[in-house]
């Protein structure tokens, strides 16, 4: 299932802060799987349930990483049509940067390295997940949402708000307008 638009939104604080480095950096928001209307179709995928077997790790509800580029890691199956359609290279594997588990990744706030693959092919397993690391470099295309299988991505520049709203960086300029150029 899609994820809802609001699921930054309101009072919704992040669950997790995934860092590229000291200020390139998204938050991971709670998970809508489960919720009525919202499938948790990892958890379906035959693929990604052996290589969670494999690993001996247990299958747990993840959330959706990013902000203005979301990806629900409760949906996302590890596909990788959004690694191979993005022009800008946003997105990489996660495991391929830092080999652990996804609530691992989630809870992790030290700095990744940001040299996870950006080949489809070469994620390490089905467990990985798609992490637009590189959130703030989108050219807001929409390539990656149009071929995502099952819907796990939504990209809304709106969002930045709300990015940094949870930063505590938000200003509001005197026109009512959000200033586009904060982070």
């Amino acid at each position: 299932m899609p994820i809802k638009e609001d699921f930054c939104k309101g009072d919704k604080k992040p669950i997790g802060k995934i860092a590229l480095d000291d200020e390139q950096f998204h938050w991971v928001w709670p998970s809508q799987a489960g919720e009525p209307g919202n499938d948790w179709d990892a958890s379906k995928d035959e693929k990604v349930l052996a290589d969670y077997k494999k690993h001996k790790e247990k299958m747990v509800k993840l959330g959706i990483t990013g902000t203005m580029v979301a990806n629900d890691w409760d949906v996302c199956v590890a596909d990788g049509a959004c690694i191979e359609a993005c022009p800008v290279q946003i997105f990489q594997w996660y495991r391929t940067d830092k080999d652990i588990s996804g609530i691992k990744a989630v809870k992790d706030t030290t700095p990744w390295p940001g040299a996870g693959t950006t080949e489809k092919e070469e994620r390490l397993d089905f467990t990985d997940k798609a992490d637009a690391i590189r959130e703030h470099d989108c050219i807001w295309c929409m390539a990656c949402v149009s071929v995502c299988p099952p819907l796990a991505v939504l990209v809304d520049q709106g969002n930045q708000e709300f990015h940094e709203k949870a930063a505590g960086t938000f200003k509001q300029l005197g026109s009512g307008q959000a200033n586009p150029h904060s982070h």
